[in-house]
């Protein structure tokens, strides 16, 4: 039956001019038109109206607004020729729910004045004897009746099938809108995975080269120094291959936290162990809290803390030599503030703004990133007198 009915599908004038074939069939076997319905019995004028009414079946689908003119005209000549009704005109009623359902809308609107009208017509031109006006009223409606019904039905099929269009579209648009999101989305995983992926390498790898050069400068002379150089370096390592892991573990397995951060985290209680760390490898660091400290968005204590470890490295690296700096952590009511501070005299503002001496990094660049994710503000320049600052302001949201 699936066959069958798939052949159907694909030949559908096919089954057109088998309907059609069969009407002429019944037709033939009705007899005349005087035999039906009023009309003269001329089988001259007969048979040709029969036939294109068939034809108007037969070519339905495929030229429907060129068929629906054919039937009107056929309507009118039988109405001139005086050729009666027949079974034929069951064409008439075909035609109307094909162009309305396929049709153009111009022929869709014709064929509407045709279903209401060709009962009203056909009963002035052959009404029905001993019948009163009533009744010749009551016929009317009744024969109106199909063609209004057959019209309202093929028009409920193009209004379905446009809906079926219109959700087949809207599918397809929020289809394309996924991937596109898909694709940002993996982008902007990849941008955060790369920023924290500086932000370990430049830190630890920094400290590292420092403490690496003063152990081998006092290896003869103070060994006891040279010994904690390397096991500085060697915790800093450690710390450096625990985050890495963590980050690559993340792009293998992307299991996270509810609220979209990944654990574990580097929050604001960490930020006095880093400012321990830069300490132990020879770089001055002031911290001061001020305020009330209090339970922050994970987002924003990750962005305090990368940006404190970034301005620091940035110290480190352009500081030059004896430079010290100071981070200020102020707790607001409504927002946390960081302030870092250096007196180096090395590398100029523009070589922070490149992210490095060898134009390779994020720097400034990426500290804006970080904080206009959170909905902060930075502001970042040289000092009076020598040195650079770094002046945050980051909201806090509340917590769900």
């Amino acid at each position: 039956m699936q066959r069958l009915y798939d052949f159907l599908r694909r030949h559908p004038t096919g089954v057109d001019g088998f309907w059609a074939l069969v009407l002429f069939g019944i037709t033939a076997a009705a007899g005349t038109a005087g035999q039906d319905r009023g009309g003269t019995d001329s089988t001259a004028l007969l048979v040709p109206v029969v036939f294109l009414l068939c034809l108007v079946i037969a070519l339905r689908r495929r030229m429907p607004e060129a068929m629906l003119v054919l039937a009107a005209a056929l309507g009118l000549a039988q109405l001139a020729l005086n050729v009666g009704v027949t079974a034929a005109d069951f064409a008439l009623l075909v035609i109307v729910y094909t162009v309305a359902a396929n049709g153009a809308r111009w022929a869709s609107r014709l064929a509407l004045v045709m279903a209401l009208c060709a009962a009203t017509l056909a009963q002035l031109r052959w009404p029905h004897e001993n019948a009163s006006v009533p009744g010749q009223v009551a016929v009317i409606v009744f024969q109106t009746v199909p063609f209004a019904l057959a019209w309202v039905l093929g028009d409920s099929m193009r209004t379905r099938r446009a809906y079926f269009a219109q959700l087949e579209e809207r599918a397809a648009r929020l289809e394309k809108e996924r991937e596109a999101q898909a694709k940002v989305a993996v982008a902007a995983e990849r941008a955060r995975i790369a920023r924290e992926l500086h932000d370990v390498v430049a830190h630890n790898v920094s400290v590292m080269v420092v403490q690496a050069d003063g152990a081998a400068y006092v290896l003869d002379a103070a060994p006891d120094q040279a010994k904690k150089a390397l096991e500085t370096i060697s915790s800093t390592g450690r710390q450096a291959l625990a985050e890495m892991r963590r980050l690559l573990g993340v792009l293998r397995t992307g299991e996270h936290q509810e609220g979209g951060e990944y654990v574990p985290q580097p929050d604001v209680e960490q930020i006095e162990d880093l400012v321990q760390q830069c300490r132990g490898s020879g770089l001055p660091v002031d911290f001061k809290i001020e305020g009330t400290p209090r339970p922050l968005p994970s987002g924003v204590e990750l962005t305090a803390y990368r940006i404190v470890q970034e301005a620091l490295t940035n110290t480190r690296k352009h500081g030059g030599p004896n430079a010290g700096a100071s981070v200020r952590l102020v707790y607001f009511d409504d927002g946390l503030g960081l302030l870092v501070e250096d007196d180096g005299k090395g590398a100029p503002h523009e070589l922070y703004e490149e992210g490095g001496v060898d134009g390779q990094g994020h720097g400034l660049i990426g500290m804006r990133e970080r904080v206009g994710m959170v909905g902060g503000t930075l502001d970042a320049g040289p000092r009076p007198g020598g040195g650079f600052r770094i002046s945050v302001l980051l909201p806090l949201k509340p917590a769900h």
